[in-house]
């Protein structure tokens, strides 16, 4: 497999934890920012309203574009959203900033999962879709219970200091 495939990956494994590992998190971002435990589990509700949304619009807003820079757009988003979770000052902001994360994540799927598809022979492309969502499923195994580790013994910033930066890595 090329290595823009493993690139793939390394990005669905990131995407993935961030979506997942909050949940993980939420007693002690409740803590830290003095809300409740019902007010934080709101984070998970909009990044899941952020993915339902932002995708079907930002593929609308962004079809002209080339993939590739597209991709790379797509997953500088996705650092800037993590590490303005890591940096968010109060519930407001980190609200925001998974927001943010959670634009890029559904366009990068189907972006991603066009370029997996084009980077290898015809008769491979189901195993190039398949290894780049292989990341998506790897990130639910152990990207969420390591960063969930992560997240209560460093504090929650921590995780989102470290998701950021595999998508810096991807």
């Amino acid at each position: 497999m090329p290595l823009a495939i493993f690139a793939l990956t390394i990005a669905a494994y990131a995407i993935g934890t961030t979506e997942f590992v909050i949940v993980g998190l939420l007693p002690t971002v409740a803590n830290d920012l003095h809300i409740t435990l019902p007010l934080a589990g709101l984070i998970v509700s909009v990044y899941a309203l952020g993915v339902t949304f932002g995708a079907p619009i930002l593929t609308a807003l962004t079809g002209k574009i080339e993939r590739k820079p597209l991709l790379l757009g797509l997953m500088a988003l996705f650092i800037v959203g993590n590490t303005a979770a890591a940096l968010s000052p109060s519930y407001e902001i980190l609200l925001i900033a998974r927001v943010i994360a959670a634009f890029a994540h559904g366009v990068f799927f189907s972006v991603g999962a066009t370029i997996a598809a084009d980077l290898v022979p015809e008769n491979r492309r189901g195993s190039a879709i398949a290894m780049m969502f292989m990341g998506l499923t790897v990130a639910i195994v152990s990207g969420v219970p390591i960063g969930t580790y992560i997240g209560q013994v460093f504090g929650w910033r921590a995780t989102f200091w470290d998701v950021g930066a595999l998508g810096v890595v991807a």
